[in-house]
């Protein structure tokens, strides 16, 4: 993984969102895959794996997500709702999203936060930060109080790595 100011452009597309809900400025950010193969990418997914003690098999690719000024990702939250559009089509195979482990990779000049509304609490970006949570409730269904803002960022940058774990083996 290079520096995030130096992150490939090429690989870079717009991030985009399971269920369309009509609002096209729900989700500004853009979106890249990190190389599974990448020694970096190989140690990362190792600690994470230690940290959780979540089978790595379980786990979507890494992504890495760049935000510019004004962008931002509206409240949602990272499981998919049972009788959502695309349930099916992301969920069928391995399940529902179980955790998501996301990685700050700089600090931001202003905004950028991440709001937990139901919690109270906003994460300002610091470099180095894993934000992790549990993404369903002790019985299984989806964890309502996850519902998060990735805040708009008012002067700077932000870059994180963000990482989804599944119920059963990714692919």
């Amino acid at each position: 993984m290079r520096r995030p100011d130096r992150a490939d452009r090429r690989g870079r597309r717009p991030s985009t969102i399971a269920d369309a809900n009509g609002d096209d400025y729900f989700r500004t950010s853009e979106t890249c895959d990190l190389v599974s193969g990448d020694p970096l990418v190989i140690v990362l997914n190792a600690k994470l794996a230690w940290i959780s003690g979540i089978d790595p098999s379980h786990g979507e690719p890494l992504q890495g997500q760049r935000y510019d000024i004004g962008q931002e990702f509206k409240a949602h939250t990272d499981f998919f709702e049972p009788d959502g559009a695309d349930f099916a089509k992301y969920c069928t195979t391995s399940g529902q999203r179980s955790w998501t482990f996301m990685i700050y990779l700089n600090n931001v000049a202003a905004g950028g936060g991440t709001r937990f509304p139901e919690l109270g609490r906003t994460f300002q970006p610091e470099q180095g930060t894993l934000l992790a949570w549990n993404n369903r409730t002790a019985d299984g269904h989806g964890n309502p109080a996850t519902l998060h803002h990735g805040m708009p960022v008012r002067k700077g940058a932000k870059y994180v790595i963000t990482r989804w774990y599944r119920e059963r083996v990714w692919g």
